[in-house]
C-alpha cells in the first residue's frame, strides 16, 4: 500500500537530493542492524519522509557516515542515522508485516506467506516494544476486515482506518507536538489508502476484491472526483505540517508534501489515459 510520499526529483536541489538519499540509506542501515538483511527489502519512501519530519520537529543528535551495501558494493555512500531512523525502521517493520500479511490474505501469494514467516520473530519483538502502535495495528486489521466484509462504500470510513493507524505511527512521543503530528499522519494515511484504492480499482474489480471506489469507478468523471478528494486531503495535511516549527530539511519535506506526493498519481493517470485510448 505504501510508497506514495516521495520526492519530486526535478524540483530538488542537488545537495537536497544527497541529503534525502542519506536519510533513506540511514533507515536501510537501521533495518539491517535491528531486523536483519531481509527487512531492508521492505523499506518505503514514506518512512524517509517520516524520519526527516520527526527529526525536523525534535532535532535529536544524528550521526553521519559512509557505508557500503549490496546495492552499492564498491563506492561508499553517505548515511544519516539517529533516534528517529531507529524508530522509523521499527515502524517500517510493523507496517511492512501487516502489508505483506494483507497480500497473503487477499491473494494467497506464496511469496507473501514466506515473507511473513521470515519477519514474524522480529515483528513480534518490535511490537512488544511499542504497545500503543501494536494496538493501533491490531485495531486497524480488525476494523478493516469488518469494513471489507460489509463491502462498505463509505470512503471516509475506509480511509479513516488507515488515517488512525498512521496517526499513531507519526507520534513517537507524548508531548506538545503529538496532536499536530497525529492529525498530519491521519490525513496522509487517508491519502495513502485512497491512492492505493484508486490505483487498484480495476484489478480489484476483476478479482472481486474489496475497494471503496467500486461504485465511483463506472462514472465518466471518476478520476476527476478522486483527484478533488485527494487534493482536499493533502490540503488538510499541509495545513497541519505548516504548524510545526521545522527548519531542518524543510525544503525537502515541502517538496514531498506539495509536489512529490503527486508523482505517482501523474504516472498512473498517464497510463490510464493511454489504456483508454
Amino acid at each position: 500500500m505504501f510508497g506514495y510520499l516521495t520526492v519530486c526529483r526535478e524540483e530538488l536541489k542537488i545537495k537536497d537530493e544527497r541529503t534525502y538519499k542519506a536519510w533513506y540509506c540511514g533507515i536501510c542501515e537501521e533495518l539491517k542492524k535491528r531486523h536483519g538483511q531481509l527487512s531492508r527489502f521492505t523499506l518505503t519512501y514514506d518512512m524517509t519522509f517520516l524520519a526527516m519530519l520527526l527529526q525536523g520537529v525534535y532535532e535529536d543528535p544524528t550521526e553521519q557516515g559512509q557505508k557500503r551495501c549490496l546495492p552499492h558494493p564498491i563506492k561508499k555512500h553517505p548515511v544519516i542515522t539517529g533516534e528517529m531512523t531507529a524508530y522509523v525502521a521499527d515502524m517500517n517493520v510493523l507496517l511492512a508485516y501487516y502489508d505483506i500479511l494483507d497480500d497473503w490474505e487477499d491473494e494467497r501469494k506464496p511469496g507473501a506467506w514466506l515473507f511473513c514467516r521470515a519477519l514474524r520473530k522480529t515483528f513480534e519483538e518490535t511490537a512488544a516494544k511499542y504497545p500503543r502502535q501494536k494496538q493501533a495495528i491490531e485495531d486497524y486489521l480488525k476494523n478493516l476486515k469488518v469494513c471489507e466484509s460489509s463491502e462498505s462504500r463509505d470512503i471516509d470510513l475506509a480511509s479513516g482506518l488507515t488515517g488512525k493507524l498512521m496517526a499513531e505511527i507519526f507520534t513517537p512521543r507524548e508531548d506538545a507536538f503529538r496532536e499536530t503530528l497525529g492529525r498530519l499522519g491521519f490525513h496522509l494515511g487517508k491519502f495513502i489508502y485512497l491512492m492505493d484504492a484508486w490505483e487498484d480499482v480495476e484489478k480489484d474489480t476483476q478479482k472481486g476484491n474489496y475497494n471503496p471506489f467500486m461504485k465511483w469507478a463506472a462514472e465518466d468523471n471518476f478520476d476527476d472526483r478522486v483527484y478533488q478528494l485527494l487534493l482536499l486531503i493533502v490540503s488538510d495535511a499541509a495545513r497541519e505540517f505548516e504548524k510545526l516549527p521545522i527548519e531542518e530539511n524543510v525544503d525537502i519535506l515541502r517538496n514531498i508534501l506539495y509536489c512529490g506526493i503527486w508523482s505517482k498519481y501523474q504516472i498512473l493517470l498517464k497510463h490510464k489515459k493511454e489504456r483508454t485510448k
